[in-house]
């Protein structure tokens, strides 16, 4: 499964126009758990020399679109909404899988959250696609990537090594952060925080 949102960014240049910035709209891990994957993102590093991998910050992506920057400010407003009457909840991240034929990922255990946080989400669709642009995008497996876009040979030894390791952390989804970029030459940048509701149920499980 390829994790790029935009690989085909050129082509859907081509139908909708060149005025279109791409953004992303994800979780960030906790800061304990955020340092305990990008030392696993090292760790990865130093065994398979994988540049790249250290680039891209842990995160899960629920939801990806390319929209023009004067829609920006409705959108927002739309999203603020819609995650303040979804509650917080417990993300519990439980060992390493593989999507073929590239990707190295940490699992969530329980996926149900943000499939019903993308359900909400999927209204933004009709002022989307009413201003002459792309559907939006969601996941089709919740993840964190430790490494994608890897060559064959090192993904196939990598998948053989990570499927026997551990990895068990969790920490509790409070916000939804919302990531630019101009082009797929340039950096995700946070633009604007939305805040879940908090929930008296959620908490933290040991690892």
């Amino acid at each position: 499964m390829k994790t790029s949102f935009f690989a085909a960014h050129s082509v859907i240049k081509e139908i909708y126009g060149n005025r279109l910035s791409q953004y992303l709209l994800a979780v960030q891990p906790a800061t304990e758990v955020y340092e305990k994957i990008l030392n696993e993102k090292q760790l990865f590093y130093d065994e398979y020399n994988v540049q790249e991998i250290i680039k891209k910050n842990p995160q899960v992506i629920v939801a990806a679109f390319l929209v023009k920057e004067d829609m920006e400010e409705t959108l927002s407003r739309w999203i603020q909404r819609i995650c303040g009457n979804q509650q917080s909840f417990n993300l519990m991240l439980n060992n390493y899988s593989g999507f073929p034929p590239d990707n190295i990922y940490l699992r969530i255990q329980d996926e149900h959250p943000f499939k019903k946080l993308a359900s909400s989400l999927k209204e933004l669709n009709h002022y989307i696609t009413s201003c002459a642009c792309p559907p939006i995008q969601f996941s089709s497996r919740f993840h964190i990537a430790i490494a994608d876009d890897l060559p064959e040979n090192i993904y196939v030894n990598a998948l053989k090594k990570y499927s026997h390791k551990s990895f068990h952390e969790s920490f509790i989804v409070k916000e939804l952060q919302l990531l630019k970029r101009r082009n797929e030459y340039d950096t995700y940048k946070p633009i604007s925080v939305f805040s879940l509701q908090p929930a008296e149920d959620a908490f933290i499980v040991s690892s």
